[in-house]
């Protein structure tokens, strides 16, 4: 059993030093993440094992200890935090006509469908991909075009002439990216977004980026959102993000919607009404706006930490399991990891590292180019990776995962 530490922060020089080693024990709390009863180590879904920014924490007490939850509408102030977050990192300028809110990026993603296609028209993503990119376009009875990413020297690449071949072929109407990647941990360079804005373009087909893991971006690299790229063209293209990700804050639903065209706004916010999924709770709009204004330097040092697990995780693997084949991410705290050396079913990869009791995100669920890979989080205490990447070692050691 795993048991919390008594320090979580310090204050120091009116700087708040964040504990990122404490260990908190989430079982019995409705956690998706730790959800085994048992003492497996939980290293799969996108969720941080940190607490949260104090500021957030200060927050929330602040909103409760008023004891009127009623209902709210986003400040003035709020609009303000995202307009100076998003420009001042990322010279992406926005006022506030710009922005909706919606409950989250994979709402805001099934909308994007029904705003830019009719049922049966073809949308194309790439290969591998977050799974409710594949989900939602099949739930809401869209034609699902895949494009396979090609790896070259550890890193994925857009594969230009595919994507073109692929929305001539299909009369492809939508084309869904995500940047940075999931699980693949790319951030896409001017050049590539470029690349691929011209194509789109091209054949008139709108873009919808999805930018959660934006402020996850690591040392070395650029993330450029996509409505920078977009000029001339920005009534097809819709940037979908949110601070849940970055704050590790997904229990409190809330995300953004940014468009440039004000008649793509207002077809967006018609859509947002039908279902009346337009509003944001008091605690959303609250966490949102303390996170953008404050949390600032917990993101710094979580993403400083995070990185030290990166190299931790790479070092490891190359001294014990030299053979997996680690794609070392450019955004994020997702490593994705061949492990075909090791495995020949993808069933029994997973299974076997279950019986190790250590759980990673199985790669098959991203699409066929996910076959015989694992999506590793590293976003939690070292001690606990440590103990994650040991059973890992022993399960992959095992002679009967090959049989």
């Amino acid at each position: 059993m795993l048991y919390p530490k008594p320090l979580f922060f310090l204050i120091l020089e009116n700087t708040v030093l964040y504990n990122f080693d404490e260990i908190i024990d989430r079982h019995h709390t409705g956690s998706l993440k730790w959800h085994h009863t048992d003492d497996t180590i939980a290293l799969w879904v996108a969720d941080m094992d940190f607490r949260a920014a104090q500021p957030i924490l200060n927050t929330i007490e602040r909103v409760l200890h008023h004891g009127v939850l009623g209902y709210t509408k986003p400040s003035a102030a709020l609009y303000q935090a995202i307009i100076n977050w998003h420009g001042s990192r990322y010279g992406l300028a926005l006022d506030k006509q710009h922005i909706l809110f919606s409950h989250g990026v994979i709402p805001s993603l099934a909308l994007m469908l029904r705003v830019f296609t009719e049922a049966g028209e073809a949308i194309l993503i790439n290969d591998p991909i977050y799974t409710p990119f594949m989900t939602k376009v099949l739930d809401n009875g869209r034609k699902l075009v895949t494009s396979a990413l090609k790896e070259v020297e550890g890193k994925y690449h857009l594969d230009l002439v595919d994507i073109e071949a692929k929305i001539i072929e299909h009369e492809v109407k939508l084309f869904l990216l995500c940047n940075p990647h999931n699980p693949g941990g790319r951030v896409w360079t001017a050049d590539e977004l470029e690349a691929l804005f011209s194509i789109c373009k091209k054949h008139d087909v709108a873009i919808v980026s999805d930018e959660i893991h934006q402020d996850l971006t690591l040392s070395g690299h650029e993330f450029i959102p996509f409505l920078r790229v977009a000029k001339g063209y920005e009534h097809k293209v819709v940037s979908i993000t949110s601070m849940t990700k970055s704050f590790n804050v997904a229990g409190i639903k809330g995300s953004m919607i940014f468009a440039k065209d004000q008649g793509l706004i207002k077809k967006i916010g018609q859509q947002q009404r039908l279902s009346d999924e337009h509003d944001l709770n008091l605690f959303a709009y609250e966490v949102m706006a303390s996170a953008y204004e404050q949390g600032g330097e917990w993101l710094a040092q979580a993403l400083t930490y995070i990185e030290a697990n990166i190299e931790l995780t790479l070092h490891f693997l190359a001294q014990h399991l030299p053979k997996i084949k680690v794609m070392r991410p450019e955004a994020s705290y997702l490593i994705w990891l061949d492990c075909s050396a090791y495995a020949q079913e993808d069933q029994r990869l997973y299974d076997q590292l279950r019986k190790a009791k250590v759980e990673l995100s199985a790669g098959i669920q991203y699409g066929n180019e996910g076959h015989l890979k694992m999506r590793l989080n590293v976003a939690c205490p070292t001690e606990v990776l440590m103990e994650g990447l040991n059973r890992i070692h022993t399960a992959l050691n095992n002679d009967d995962i090959k049989q």
